[in-house]
């Protein structure tokens, strides 16, 4: 291996040590929250903005951010999103108020977004040989995907170890440190220019569709239900400003968000699959957890614990075997046997009982979710990033993160609701407090499995091999240099 290799490779750890640092504070929160609200004295019901005011914040700006990568430059947004979420975290472990911890996590949300959006376009336009490419994404999609099961582990040893302070202090010298290697390593990128797309009206209606959407979801509909006033109302107003986003972008002249990346099959139909996979697997995340700690009495650390066979296997199957499978056999091919493991993990999972034994009841599920992920994941990161040209990788990084993140709480809402209601009907037929909750689980996994079906269905309708997809960018590439010349 080149020095030059060398140096990018350790820039691809370097990247992937801040997006491991965003990752783990999405669920190392949620296992601090009760020492948080017996400590500020947060109520039941403003304690969910700890988590929602990240979530609004970090799901309506991943898109916005990603385009300003491809516009200015990606390692300048990279370096400006790790400064913002660096000095939020420093704010949340200080915060000695419900208002301020809160705004703080607003702010931690924004520098997420920045620092999310533009990684997996920085990797590709890295790594552009394919075998490097495939083994590259494949590091990165492992720690995209398994650094939630890794933050249940450390929330629930930091938070009992120390103090939930401790949670939000550690990101300040890992993101001090990302910062210095990723100015000594990575070469700056100047950007198209923001006269390719510097869409002012558009940058305003995508987010304000996004945040408004994803509060929408995290608040009116989880608390009041899917078919309340406020619910309606509201995602009204969120797919009204969505339609005007298209509306301008087809006619700007200079669009942020060029339309004509949604033309290729692949980052339509991966993006969908993206939306609807984790929309299965974060809930089914949340929700078993939950079925650990309330059904079988475990701890934080022994969740942490429970979760821990996903994150081994899915980490050596990314970091170590995905690049020779997406070689060998194609990364079209590689989705369905992964989708596959998910859904028979998940249909598994429903038969769990309430005395549950964790090596024959919990440990399969871990193992075939792991496996799954581990195999499918690193290829749909690879069929979403074939359909773009270089100019859009930014974008279409974004917009994969967007995808997930609105697949995460799309998911994360309906399957709690559902999970809720299935529990009040099995508690007012009289069953016991634990048999109810157990079936209102049962209830979410089954319809999580039924999503993983449909992304399936997508992949064997929609997918073409990113040879076809190459082709079809090397086309659009050639149109649009035309249309510049």
């Amino acid at each position: 291996m080149t020095s030059e290799d060398r140096s990018r490779w350790i820039a691809l750890y370097v990247l992937c040590a801040g997006v491991l640092m965003i990752v783990l504070d999405v669920t190392i929160v949620n296992v601090a929250l009760p020492s948080i609200q017996d400590d500020l004295g947060f109520t039941n019901a403003s304690l969910a903005w700890v988590v929602n005011a990240y979530l609004i914040a970090f799901g309506g700006l991943l898109l916005l951010a990603g385009r300003l990568g491809d516009l200015i430059g990606r390692r300048t947004i990279f370096l400006a999103g790790l400064a913002v979420f660096t000095g939020a975290s420093l704010l949340c472990g200080l915060a000695q108020s419900e208002g301020m911890l809160v705004a703080a996590r607003f702010v931690q949300g924004i520098g997420g977004a920045m620092t999310s959006a533009v990684v997996l376009g920085m990797i590709v336009t890295m790594f552009s040989e394919p075998r490097e490419q495939a083994k590259a994404i494949g590091v990165y999609a492992f720690v995209a995907s398994a650094g939630g099961s890794v933050g249940l582990l450390l929330g629930g040893v930091i938070t009992q170890a120390i103090s939930w302070h401790w949670i939000f202090f550690v990101n300040v010298p890992i993101g001090i440190a990302t910062a210095i290697y990723t100015r000594r390593l990575l070469d700056r990128d100047a950007g198209i220019g923001l006269d390719k797309g510097a869409d002012v009206p558009g940058a305003v209606l995508i987010t304000g569709a996004l945040m408004l959407g994803v509060y929408t979801i995290v608040k009116p509909a989880a608390e009041d239900g899917w078919g309340a006033t406020s619910t309606l109302a509201l995602g009204a107003v969120s797919l009204a400003l969505l339609i005007g986003f298209v509306v301008r972008e087809a006619a700007a002249r200079t669009p942020l968000v060029p339309l004509r990346i949604f033309r290729s099959r692949n980052v339509a139909g991966a993006n969908l699959i993206q939306v609807l996979s984790v929309a299965g697997m974060f809930g089914v995340f949340f929700l078993g957890s939950l079925y650990l700690e309330r059904v079988l009495h475990y701890s934080a650390l022994e969740i942490g614990l429970a979760f821990l066979p996903v994150t081994l296997v899915m980490g050596t199957l990314s970091v170590r075997y995905s690049e020779q499978l997406v070689m060998r056999f194609g990364a079209r091919t590689c989705l369905f046997p992964g989708l596959g493991m998910i859904a028979l993990a998940l249909v598994y999972f429903t038969r769990a009982p309430v005395d549950g034994n964790y090596v024959t009841d919990i440990l399969p599920v871990m193992v075939l979710l792991g496996a799954g992920a581990g195999t499918c994941f690193p290829a749909l990161m690879t069929l979403a990033m074939s359909g773009a040209t270089p100019a859009d990788a930014g974008l279409a990084s974004g917009l994969v993160n967007t995808s997930a993140q609105a697949g995460g709480a799309l998911g994360l809402a309906i399957l709690a609701t559902l999970s809720s209601s299935r529990t009040d009907h099995l508690l007012a037929d009289g069953s016991s407090h634990a048999a109810a909750l157990t079936g209102g689980y049962h209830v979410s996994f089954w319809i999580a499995a039924a999503l993983i079906v449909a992304c399936i269905v997508v992949g064997l309708v929609v997918v073409e091999a990113p040879e076809k997809a190459a082709a079809h960018v090397a086309e659009e590439h050639g149109e649009l240099a035309c249309e510049t010349a």
